[in-house]
């Protein structure tokens, strides 16, 4: 009897012990911290890195040393410095009011970047104490600023990278190697709500507000919802940002400036394949007529199968193709009745005229509710 109860006494033993390294094997589950509980922590930490670091060096090529101001010393502060006046953008992201400080080394002399759309940059990450965690080695990498897409990068470049232009190539080296000058050029100092927050990696630990310095060499329009208009065409607004406001957590109560969305269905137009909410498709509305592509009547109308935002002129760096589209998406039409002698209708339309193709601000068909007709 007591040989057994010995045995029952290590069995239940080994099984506490047993489960107690489960236990400790097993991850544990610790829920987020508050989005505007933990932004307040951070933005406390930034500013005092801004107010105890100061700038070194900028390079000819606008590559920019940042070191803290040593006891007693006599550096002026990012904060109160001059020569690169701190900026800062507001941005709503997971129902806080974020302002994020950034400094202008160069605003380059191209296109802006769309928060949707691939650019190619170099870049150099750093935690506030100054320890590099990631770098492009001053070369040029393609990176998608949209949010949603799998390959996207952290929110806080979305919001920045726009207020940049791209450069202008050189001529390419011997080994095809294609270099940029007047680029953009910049610094963003990001709270961690708008990078990994409490995801972290082995060199970021969780909630870390990041240092990037960076130089927008190049970018890439997209077209997210494939209806044939480029993102950049549908930032109704034209303030150089669209959202997918459908991620009511993210977004909760966004304000009216951040929705690009044409017939107010909530979807977004640059995510949105029927824009006007006519029942017809952005896609058909502004493709070609089969018979007005290529070469018509000794008149070139461009390759492509749908009509540009605006006429293209053709593409100098590309001589064996020529891109030239001399027709934009069209408005409704203007010129004469098929049948002068009917309304018009679905079956007695309006012709085009050249106007209807290239008038400035005119409303695109995609857009215009009252065409093509409305179905019944």
């Amino acid at each position: 009897m007591n040989k057994f109860k010995y045995y029952f006494v290590l069995l239940i033993a080994s099984i506490t012990i047993i489960s107690c390294n489960k236990d400790k094997d097993e991850p544990e589950q610790v829920p987020l911290r508050d989005y505007k509980v933990q932004y307040a922590a951070d933005k406390d930490s930034i500013v005092k890195y801004l107010k105890t670091n100061y700038i070194k060096e900028v390079t000819a090529n606008f590559d920019i040393t940042i070191e803290k101001i040593p006891a007693g010393g006599t550096q002026v502060s990012i904060w109160d410095q001059t020569t690169y006046p701190l900026q800062i953008r507001k941005v709503y992201n997971n129902d806080v009011d974020y302002e994020v400080y950034y400094l202008i080394l160069n605003k380059g002399v191209g296109q802006s970047p769309l928060n949707s759309d691939r650019i190619n940059a170099s870049y150099r990450g750093t935690l506030l104490n100054g320890t590099q965690f990631d770098s492009s080695y001053g070369l040029g990498r393609s990176f998608e600023l949209y949010m949603n897409s799998s390959q996207a990068v952290i929110d806080g470049w979305g919001e920045i990278f726009p207020q940049f232009k791209t450069g202008t190539p050189n001529a390419a080296g011997p080994d095809g190697t294609i270099t940029y000058k007047d680029y953009g050029a910049g610094v963003m100092f990001l709270p961690s709500g708008l990078a990994y927050y409490g995801g972290g990696t082995d060199n970021i630990p969780a909630y870390s507000p990041l240092v990037f310095s960076f130089k927008l060499f190049d970018l890439q329009r997209l077209d997210h919802d494939g209806d044939g208009v480029l993102d950049v065409n549908e930032d109704i607004n034209g303030d150089g940002y669209v959202y997918d406001l459908r991620n009511t957590t993210k977004f909760p109560t966004p304000p009216a400036t951040m929705k690009d969305d044409t017939d107010g269905d909530g979807i977004a137009d640059f995510v949105d394949t029927d824009d006007d909410g006519d029942g017809f498709s952005t896609y058909y509305e502004v493709t070609k007529p089969t018979n007005q592509v290529g070469w018509v009547d000794g008149v070139f109308n461009g390759l492509s199968t749908y009509y540009p935002w605006d006429p293209v002129a053709d593409n100098p760096n590309t001589p064996n193709t020529d891109e030239t589209e001399p027709r934009g998406i069209p408005r409704r039409p203007t010129g004469a009745l098929a049948n002068p002698a009917l309304p018009e209708s679905i079956t007695n339309p309006k012709s085009y005229v050249p106007a209807d193709y290239t008038a400035a601000g005119r409303l695109r068909i995609h857009l215009d509710k009252t065409y093509p007709f409305p179905r019944k």
